[in-house]
C-alpha cells in the first residue's frame, strides 16, 4: 500500500515536473512597453548578409535581443496592418484612405477598463490630437501611420492621447510614460522610400530611443521594434524585435503576425481579446 502510494507520488511528481519543463513562462506584466512602428522593410531587407551596413543599430538590437525571425505583417497597403495593430481587425479596408471613422473596441479603451493607460506619440503631428492626413508633405506625419486617429473622429478615442513626439519623454527618467506608448515616426525617418531611407530611420532609432531602451532593462519595461508591412512582397515577412527586462535574447522561429503581437499585449494585462487577436497565440517564449 505505503509502495504503492509512494510510486504513484513520483509519477505525479515527474508529469508536473515535465509539464512545467515545458511550458513557456507567463508573460511579464511590465510597467511600460514601447512599441516603434516602421515601414515597408522585409525582414531580408534589414538583416540578410550585404544589408546589415544599412542599420547597425537594429542589427544590434536584434543580437541583444529577442528577434522573431518568421514576423509576417497581415496585408498590404499600410493602414489594415496599423488597424490590426490597435483593433485586431482591418475594420474591412483595403487601401490608406484617410475618411474611415471607427467606434468599436480598441487597445485604448481595453487599457481604461483595466485602470491602464495608453498614449501615442507621432513626430510632426500638427497638433495634439490633429486628424489631418498628412502633416509636413512626403517627409512628414501621414495619418495612415496613426490608428487612434480614426476612432477619434468618431469620438471613440481622446484627442489628448494623441500627442506629438515631442511630447515624449526625453529621460533619465521615463516612468511618466503610459502603460503602453506606439511611437511612430514620421515618413523622413521611418524607412519609407525615398523619403525615410534605412540608414536615417536607424540613426533616429538610436538617438531617440537608445535611452529608453537601456533604462527598460532596469526598470520592469520593454521596447518592441516592429514593422508594418514588407516592400510590398507576396510573403510580407517583416522584422520584429523585444528588447529590455527579462527578455530571453536569440533567434525565434515560431510564424507570428500583428494579430499575435497584440494579443501577447492583451495576455501581459489580462485584457479581454479583441476581435481577430483572440483566435492568435501569445509570444511567450521570448520572455524570461
Amino acid at each position: 500500500m505505503g509502495r504503492g502510494v509512494g510510486l504513484r507520488a513520483i509519477l505525479l511528481l515527474g508529469c508536473l515536473w515535465a509539464t512545467a519543463c515545458s511550458d513557456p513562462p507567463p508573460i511579464p506584466r511590465y510597467d511600460h512597453v514601447v512599441i516603434v512602428i516602421e515601414e515597408n522593410h522585409s525582414f531580408d531587407s534589414i538583416f540578410m548578409e550585404g544589408k546589415r551596413d544599412c542599420c547597425p543599430y537594429i542589427n544590434g538590437l536584434a543580437q541583444s535581443g529577442a528577434l522573431m525571425t518568421q514576423s509576417y505583417a497581415v496585408t498590404h497597403p499600410s493602414l489594415p496592418n496599423y488597424l490590426v495593430l490597435f483593433s485586431g481587425s482591418t475594420q474591412g479596408v483595403t487601401d490608406d484612405g484617410c475618411d474611415y471613422s471607427f467606434s468599436g473596441p480598441h487597445l485604448a479603451a481595453r487599457l481604461r477598463e483595466a485602470g491602464l493607460t495608453f498614449a501615442g506619440y507621432s513626430e510632426g503631428i500638427a497638433s495634439q490630437g490633429s486628424t489631418a492626413c498628412n502633416a509636413g508633405g512626403k517627409s512628414g506625419y501621414f495619418k495612415k501611420h496613426v490608428p487612434w486617429a480614426y476612432w477619434q473622429e468618431a469620438g471613440a478615442f481622446p484627442a489628448a492621447l494623441s500627442r506629438s513626439f515631442d511630447e515624449f519623454p526625453r529621460g533619465p527618467d521615463y516612468a511618466s510614460l503610459p502603460t503602453i506608448s506606439f511611437v511612430i515616426p514620421n515618413a523622413a525617418h521611418d524607412m519609407h522610400e525615398p523619403e525615410g531611407y534605412p540608414p536615417a530611420a536607424d540613426k533616429w532609432l538610436e538617438e531617440n530611443l537608445d535611452r529608453y531602451r537601456r533604462w527598460a532593462e532596469s526598470h520592469n519595461s520593454l521596447l518592441i521594434v516592429t514593422w508594418d508591412e514588407d516592400d510590398l512582397g507576396r510573403d510580407n515577412h517583416i522584422p520584429t524585435i523585444f528588447t529590455g527586462a527579462r527578455v530571453k535574447p536569440g533567434r525565434y522561429g515560431r510564424k507570428v503576425t500583428h494579430y499575435d503581437l497584440l494579443r501577447t499585449l492583451e495576455e501581459m494585462y489580462g485584457l479581454k481579446p479583441l476581435a481577430e487577436s483572440s483566435k492568435a497565440r501569445p509570444i511567450r517564449e521570448v520572455f524570461r
